[in-house]
């Protein structure tokens, strides 16, 4: 799965179609999708640092800070006004995040009295646990990137303001649960169970977040110890195989995460990878022979089968890190040998990719509607170091 001079182009032309088209660089009204908008900002500074320009990382930065004044605020249909956090404008824009930011759906977020439409709840907005991690770490991205701590430290004000919503302590006494979707203002509920990965998610994100304020001594921000002890006790025990594409692939990213983190001693052991690893190759086993991906692209969702195809890159590069002599896990001979496995699944990857790399496959309703987040995730196909690999 190695890259080519013409990948690198393709992913240019993607991410500036992408910044023209959603109004980033261009007079457009913007259309911000914070999920989208994550992977983009890896996206363009993973371009500045192929390519040596600094316009990427210019143009990541404006992303940045147009998503913090759109979904850092109430949307213009709704009738409260300013930022989510309360904060009066100018300490609004010291600390977009502290309110978390919105998913940026169509329609807005189901009201109180509304009654609940399974269906058509996946169109409302409100907040994702799921998606404030992935900006988080793009947030982080843009410190380790450029060296302004300030983003780091916006990430960490948004952990901590997501660790405060999304988790609860059961009245059953069943210890700490999460919400899967809260709402704008992040005053209750929207969607009360549990996302499979969430807790996970919060644990990964949250270490990444309190290494980077260690390694490049930002002075500021919340400390995140207690939340991510929460995370780490959800954790404990639990399950996490799926044959989701898309889950699938965040669990190989977030083991190569993991093991990237296990270098600079964040993570003491293998215990945690090991298990990603684990639950990875069942997954991808149970999964590799799917009757969806026999299916005509109109029928196919490709944002969630590049997800999967992102997850494979970050398998091939811990299977390029761990057979450099330097990279000696704790307990890196079972994590060598999940990892060759799981390797030999990548062709996998690399059909889906071919497969919506091919323009007649992209020639139909079902891209055409998802157009932002399907180009987006397939220019991190191309070039997969922005988001992948934490420097």
């Amino acid at each position: 799965m190695a890259k080519s001079g013409s990948s690198l182009e393709e992913a240019i032309r993607l991410m500036t179609d992408f910044a023209e088209r959603t109004g980033i660089t261009s007079g457009r009204e913007p259309r911000r999708y914070l999920w989208t908008d994550a992977f983009a900002v890896c996206n363009l500074l993973g371009l500045a640092r192929a390519t040596g320009k600094d316009h990427y990382t210019d143009v990541a930065i404006r992303l940045v800070d147009q998503v913090h004044r759109v979904l850092g605020r109430y949307r213009d249909d709704d009738s409260r006004r300013g930022w989510l956090s309360g904060l009066a404008d100018d300490d609004g824009e010291a600390h977009p995040t502290r309110g978390g930011l919105r998913i940026g759906k169509k329609l807005p977020e189901r009201g109180p009295h509304e009654p609940f439409d399974d269906r058509l709840e996946w169109d409302r907005d409100g907040q994702y646990f799921h998606y404030l991690t992935k900006w988080m770490h793009a947030l982080d991205q843009a410190t380790r990137a450029t060296g302004e701590v300030r983003y780091n430290v916006w990430a960490r004000e948004l952990a901590a303001a997501a660790h405060r919503a999304f988790t609860y302590r059961s009245a059953t006494g069943g210890g700490r649960q999460m919400v899967w979707k809260m709402s704008t203002d992040l005053s209750h509920p929207l969607v009360p169970s549990m996302g499979h990965h969430d807790p996970l998610d919060g644990l990964i994100t949250y270490k990444q977040l309190q290494t980077t304020a260690m390694l490049r001594k930002v002075p500021d921000g919340p400390d995140l110890t207690a939340a991510r002890s929460d995370f780490e006790t959800m954790c404990e025990g639990r399950d996490w195989l799926t044959i989701d594409p898309l889950g699938l692939g965040g669990l190989m990213t977030d083991a190569f995460r993991v093991a990237q983190l296990m270098r600079v001693d964040a993570f003491t052991n293998g215990g945690l990878l090991n298990v990603l690893l684990t639950a990875a190759l069942d997954g991808v086993m149970a999964y590799a022979q799917p009757a969806e991906l026999s299916e005509p692209a109109s029928t196919r969702l490709a944002f969630r089968e590049l997800g999967l195809a992102i997850g494979f890159h970050a398998v091939e590069l811990l299977v390029e890190r761990l057979r450099g002599e330097p990279w000696r896990l704790p307990g890196s001979d079972e994590t060598r040998l999940r990892t060759e496995l799981l390797a030999r699944h990548l062709p996998l990857g690399a059909d889906i990719e071919a497969f919506w790399l091919a323009p007649d496959h992209r020639e139909n309703r079902t891209w055409s509607s998802h157009c932002n987040i399907n180009e987006v995730m397939l220019a991190t196909c191309l070039l997969p170091d922005g988001f992948l690999s934490l420097r």
